[in-house]
């Protein structure tokens, strides 16, 4: 794959259905060249791990390579064992579209036909069903992974185009394709890598940045409500604190605030006391806010940080070869290793969870002031217009956002460090990174739900205070919210809207509009792209 074009974007939007792919000819021959080594080796009767051998501490065993397609039939068969849920749609998909990435660097062997037909399916949207539960990403992603090769061999249950979970056998049947049938390496080679992980942290480490810009123009909203101070904003902070978030918020904020008539404009000249008569005057403006306002640029800064260095781990991983063993064509060597060995993506997971979980937190803090008469510079409770106490406004979905941010703690406990020996302790240590990247996906979710409330509620705030005061930003931002959801009159079910609103925070065309506020441009992909 071209690495020029990989990037997590694309990944997304082929996990969406929005955007196909390409394979170079000089991918197509990788794949062929290595295949045809795997071949010779296997007329040769070489030994090789899972081709010539059993599996796992099993590979004692040696096989005879006239038993290669039932030997790959069984490694999938005793793989299938996964339960719980199946994976979403675009999880299964990204999964697929990761898997593709590291086979066609040309160092696993798996035949041609096979990376025809996992192209094929992607442009058809035929994905197996995959059930979320059984892999401790040691080895790799077995199960989720074994589950998609016996849906490729014509078993299992498939979803087309989004329906109904069919036999894959009629699926194939209806497409006019024959099921594929797996021999030399191409089992092995599908279901030994890290591709799950991988593909599940990729759209979560695009879904997790615009969660951090979408937090800043809320932030942006929030100060502007409370009529804080701009100065916190100031670039000039961060250059004296320079880690590379905090400067990203600072200018963020600093820019987007601009515009701004309703925030305490910053002033070079500084202000002198009064002439006060006595020794201390008290009850005076406070010179500067709460820390929800006043450390915005610290609190998501450092959250940036976090999301980026998530989503470099997640690019270099899908630049990877992760299957074992591997086919090096030029040297004529083939080296056995433990490249399906997650941890890298476990831990980055893991660390992505904790600041997901504070972005929660920090967002059902500034919906806690927002709706406090004592703190929101004079807008009713709850944001409740009419006849307050009659109407409650926003109380039930402020009750929610703190129910979501305590679900969010109890499920903070890192994933990768719960090592539990297995496979007769050959695995003896074993990173979990799937469901480190499956539980920062649904922290993910919950995240969006938070900050839709926010969201709704920060607009309703703004619609009852002078709007035409408000930057730029923040009123492209609250009309971007209510194309989705009305004005709060009186009181009605707020559940379908905050769902909505979530929903539409988290997909990268709805928001693109926003985006392009943060210098993002919008997400318009071309109708293929190359990998």
């Amino acid at each position: 794959m071209d690495d020029e074009h990989r990037t997590l974007e694309e990944i997304e939007m082929i996990a969406l259905g929005r955007q196909s792919i390409v394979l170079s000819q000089a991918e197509k021959h990788a794949v062929r060249k290595a295949h045809d080594f795997l071949c010779n080796a296997i007329e040769q009767r070489q030994r090789i791990y899972g081709v010539t051998t059993g599996y796992g501490p099993l590979a004692t065993t040696n096989v005879d390579p006239k038993q290669s397609s039932l030997l790959q039939q069984n490694l999938v068969y005793h793989l299938c064992s996964g339960v719980g849920e199946p994976l979403s749609h675009r999880h299964v998909r990204a999964m697929m579209v990761a898997r593709m990435a590291s086979l066609v660097r040309g160092h696993s062997g798996a035949n041609p036909v096979l990376i025809d037909r996992l192209q094929g399916w992607l442009e058809v949207d035929l994905i197996p069903l995959v059930p979320s539960q059984g892999t401790v990403g040691a080895s790799g992603d077995l199960t989720p992974l074994a589950h998609l090769a016996r849906a490729l061999s014509g078993e299992g249950k498939v979803s087309l185009r989004g329906g109904h979970w069919i036999d894959s056998a009629e699926a194939h049947r209806q497409l006019g394709w024959k099921p594929l049938v797996l021999q030399g390496k191409d089992a092995i080679a599908l279901v030994n890598g890290t591709s799950t992980t991988a593909g599940i942290a990729a759209l979560n480490a695009t879904a997790a940045q615009r969660a951090v810009k979408l937090s800043t123009l809320l932030v942006l909203l929030y100060a502007e409500l409370l009529e804080g101070h701009r100065e916190a904003f100031h670039p000039a902070i961060g250059e004296l604190r320079p880690h590379p978030g905090q400067q990203q918020l600072h200018r963020w904020l600093w820019s987007l605030s601009e515009s701004s008539g309703a925030l305490i404009p910053w002033q070079r000249d500084p202000t002198s006391l009064p002439d006060m008569g006595s020794d201390i005057q008290q009850h005076q403006p406070l010179p500067q806010d709460a820390y929800t306002l006043r450390c915005a640029p610290q609190a998501l800064g450092a959250a940036w940080d976090v999301v980026e260095q998530h989503a470099q781990t997640v690019r270099i991983e899908l630049q990877a070869v992760t299957d074992n063993p591997l086919l090096l064509v030029d040297d004529d060597t083939i080296l056995h290793g433990g490249n399906f060995f997650g941890q890298q993506l476990a831990f980055a997971s893991d660390h992505l969870n904790n600041a997901l979980i504070q972005m929660a937190l920090y967002s059902e803090r500034r919906i806690a002031r927002i709706t406090d008469p004592q703190k929101n510079k004079g807008l009713p409770a709850f944001m409740q217009p009419l006849d307050t106490g009659l109407h409650s406004g926003f109380m039930g979905a402020q009750v929610s956002a703190t129910s979501l941010v305590a679900e969010l703690r109890s499920h903070a406990m890192p994933a990768s460090i719960q090592s539990i020996p297995t496979n007769a302790d050959n695995q003896d240590i074993v990173p979990l990174g799937t469901i480190a990247a499956r539980r920062a996906s649904t922290s993910l979710e919950q995240l969006y739900q938070v900050l839709a409330i926010e969201a709704l509620v920060l607009v309703q705030g703004a619609e009852l205070k002078s709007a035409h005061l408000l930057s730029h930003a923040s009123k492209t931002l609250c009309a971007w919210v209510r194309t989705h959801a009305p004005p709060l009159k009186e009181d009605r079910p707020l559940s379908e809207e905050i769902t909505n609103v979530a929903n539409m925070l988290a997909d990268p065309d709805e928001v693109a509009p926003l985006m392009v506020l943060l210098g993002a441009s919008p997400s318009v992909p071309p109708r293929s792209s190359r990998m």
